[in-house]
């Protein structure tokens, strides 16, 4: 059992958690939590800690009783290694996932399981997020994105870490099912997607079209903005129709999350209609 704050691998399990560049650097990240746990595919696991009261749950025995190897760590010092106030006794060191574009779409190999889920064509329907901030709200738009069946994310560089261990969290697993690809060139990527014949719908608080009004049978993209700013006019532009959600009372824009959830359930409907 580790007892001690200052044991090396416990120190390097922190930094793990706070800086994105040492995860990159071993191309892993921190899952923590007993769902989150039982979501990561064995192949990705590295390692896993947890304090001797989970391995005595019914979680713990199974996961022990499949053979998975699990450091046992004291109470006060998994507190220390955990990101939240109140630690759920299990945390894992997993490797990083990673997708190229035709993923995106629906073509690759990486997550054919999101191949029906999005629904019996594989029509693309894909979130672009550009300069997304908050990882509350890019975790909830991972799980939304799983829930109405879409096939992919795609973030600028300047968006929130996936890894960051807020987002994952928020994801509830969902991180391990949904593609994700972060791009230098989000104009570029855009473009692509257009000569593929994705249609590109920003998201826009002067939207000149009701997002009710549109039609998202075919292969789509949903273009959501910074939290504060929203889209840069360069994306914007690049968008075939800037669409708006109808809002009552003096509600000028919704969470960044919401929106993206409502255009995808609203493509949803359309789709299973």
């Amino acid at each position: 059992m580790i007892t001690s704050t200052g044991n090396s691998r416990v120190r390097e399990l922190v930094k793990l958690k706070k800086n994105s560049r040492d995860r990159d650097a071993q191309d892993v990240f921190v899952a923590e939590g007993p769902k989150m746990f039982r979501e990561i595919p064995v192949s990705l696991l590295r390692e896993a800690y947890a304090t001797k009261s989970f391995l005595e749950s019914a979680d713990g025995r199974k996961a022990l009783s499949a053979g998975i190897r699990i450091e046992t760590v004291s109470d006060a010092v998994f507190q220390y290694m955990s990101d939240t106030r109140s630690p759920q006794g299990i945390l894992a060191v997993v490797s990083q996932l990673h997708y190229e574009i035709p993923d995106l779409l629906g073509e690759g190999n990486a997550s054919p399981d999101r191949k029906e889920a999005a629904g019996a064509d594989h029509t693309p329907l894909i979130v672009v997020l550009e300069n997304l901030q908050d990882p509350g709200n890019l975790g909830t738009i991972v799980r939304s994105a799983e829930a109405a069946g879409a096939t992919g994310i795609l973030l600028s560089k300047g968006s929130a870490d996936i890894y960051n261990p807020k987002v994952t969290r928020s994801t509830m697993g969902s991180v391990f099912r949904v593609p994700f690809v972060y791009t230098d060139h989000l104009k570029e990527e855009l473009e692509a997607l257009k000569e593929r014949g994705v249609r590109l719908y920003a998201a826009h608080l002067k939207g000149s079209r009701d997002m009710y009004a549109e039609s998202y049978a075919g292969p789509g993209a949903f273009l959501i903005g910074n939290e504060s700013r929203g889209l840069t006019d360069e994306t914007a532009a690049l968008a075939h129709q800037a669409v708006r959600i109808p809002m009552c009372g003096q509600v000028e824009s919704l969470n960044a999350a919401i929106a993206a959830s409502v255009l995808l359930y609203e493509a949803r409907r359309q789709r299973q209609n």
